[in-house]
């Protein structure tokens, strides 16, 4: 099993970074919005993480909103080489905390200007389309905007995140497309409808980024998988004694090499749990036993 993973690994700049990544969302308040509950632990996990070895932080600029962003750059300001900060556009919350399209170019670019702002970057070096469901602007026009600012030197790739496969496709035709971001865990993968919005699995995709070499990175990996607590997933853990977080994590490690977790946590004492469940071990016997 590799413990890293290329990003963009035919272009001119590729990344590496380690295959257990960090997401941010749960660092804000309730319902992903506002402050945390406890601010010096939220920064406290940010450089532990990379101290760690984490080299890969999810955030958005709606996420809080702006809080995650903010924590990163007071955390870990002036960034570590090899740090790569991966940020979301196309969605935006409501003071009511709906989630909502954000979409149009305009829309686009002053998300990518908030978040180098808030950041503190010249260039984010990865930045996912959120895809909302389109209404009146075809993905064609948001990837078009968002091709545009990579070329202006905004963006250094471009990926996609909550896409079917047909928006996949699409997107392919349309440019270099670096990552995917989408819901995957050992026990949701595919298509769920939740609150929020509708949610693309990542099975779904899996083949086709296989296939060009994109990195598939999960999101919401642990919160859809273990309030199942699923009988296979346990017996895992009692053997290799683990949690049943941890062998999630493992799965999606050993599930393919072109997946780059990114579990996130409020605490510092799960943040440890989650990064030493990438050095379990899952024989063939294991994966063929979880399915």
């Amino acid at each position: 099993m590799s413990s890293t993973i290329t990003i963009a690994p035919g272009s001119a700049q590729p990344l590496t970074v380690s295959r257990l990544g960090y997401g941010t969302m749960r660092l804000t308040g309730p319902e992903i919005w506002g402050e945390p509950a406890n601010r010096p632990e939220a920064l406290q996990i940010l450089r532990t993480a990379v101290e760690s070895g984490v080299n890969f932080i999810d955030t958005a600029d709606y996420y809080g909103e702006d809080v995650t962003n903010r924590l990163i750059r007071e955390a870990l300001y002036p960034y570590a080489p090899g740090l790569v900060i991966c940020t979301k556009v196309g969605a935006t919350r409501r003071p009511d905390k709906s989630w909502v399209p954000f979409n149009t170019p305009e829309n686009l670019r002053q998300s990518i200007e908030n978040n180098l702002r808030t950041l503190g970057q010249e260039q984010i070096q990865l930045v996912h389309l959120r895809l909302m469901g389109h209404g009146p602007v075809p993905l064609d026009e948001q990837l078009g905007a968002m091709f545009e600012l990579q070329r202006e030197g905004k963006i250094q790739h471009v990926g996609l995140s909550n896409v079917t496969r047909a928006e996949l496709e699409a997107g392919l035709r349309l440019g270099p497309i670096a990552t995917v971001e989408n819901m995957y865990s050992y026990a949701q993968r595919t298509t769920v409808q939740l609150p929020h919005g509708h949610n693309p699995g990542g099975e779904e995709v899996l083949d086709l980024c296989e296939q060009h070499q994109i990195p598939l990175i999960p999101f919401f990996s642990l919160l859809h998988a273990l309030p199942k607590s699923l009988d296979k997933i346990t017996e895992v853990a009692r053997q290799h004694e683990a949690t049943p977080a941890q062998i999630n994590i493992s799965w999606l490690l050993h599930r393919s090499p072109w997946l780059l977790p990114i579990p996130g946590t409020s605490s510092l004492a799960h943040l440890h749990e989650n990064l030493a469940a990438a050095a379990i071990q899952l024989s063939a016997e294991d994966m063929a036993y979880l399915g």
